[in-house]
């Protein structure tokens, strides 16, 4: 092949290849030569300018252990947030309901988190017995539940080009 095409080729492909400062998701547990973990350490920018012109403050995003979310840009559904904010966890409201009345549960209602998990009759002394009911709150009975709030996932290692 003619060095003048192996040159253009090069030039093509380069055309292609990524910025430094994009998060791309890496299979392996070290960065491969010419790539940082987003791990939130401190770079050199006077080494690393194109880099810089991506976080100029010098420092990588800390993406261990956290999901990347589009940026709303005005669409309404995550307003007010720009660009590389980070956000606190949360969940939807999870709610239900159980009717009672005058102190007889039995047969009553229950939807959502709400359970019956049993009714018992006490002696009231002069005024005969009364019955009351046990009601648990259990949100596993409406979604997963686990120590954090997450989406189904797979675990890689967030990497950004240096240069």
């Amino acid at each position: 092949m003619p060095v003048n095409k192996v040159l253009n080729l090069e030039q093509y492909i380069r055309g292609f290849t990524l910025p430094p400062g994009i998060p791309l998701p890496w299979p392996q547990d070290r960065p491969p030569a010419g790539w940082f973990e987003c791990n939130g350490a401190s770079f050199d920018v006077n080494q690393f300018p194109r880099l810089a012109s991506v976080f100029p403050w010098g420092r990588l995003p800390d993406l261990r252990g956290e999901f990347i979310r589009g940026w709303d840009n005005a669409r309404g559904i995550d307003p007010y947030r720009v660009i590389l904010s980070w956000q606190e966890d949360a969940i939807r409201n999870i709610t239900g309901t159980f009717k009672s009345s005058a102190g007889n549960y039995n047969g009553e209602v229950q939807t959502g988190a709400f359970a019956l998990t049993g009714t018992k009759l006490h002696g009231a002394g002069y005024s005969g017995y009364f019955e009351h009911s046990l009601v648990d709150f259990d949100v596993s009975r409406v979604v997963p539940v686990g120590n954090q709030n997450r989406p189904r996932n797979l675990a890689f290692m967030y990497i950004v080009k240096t240069e």
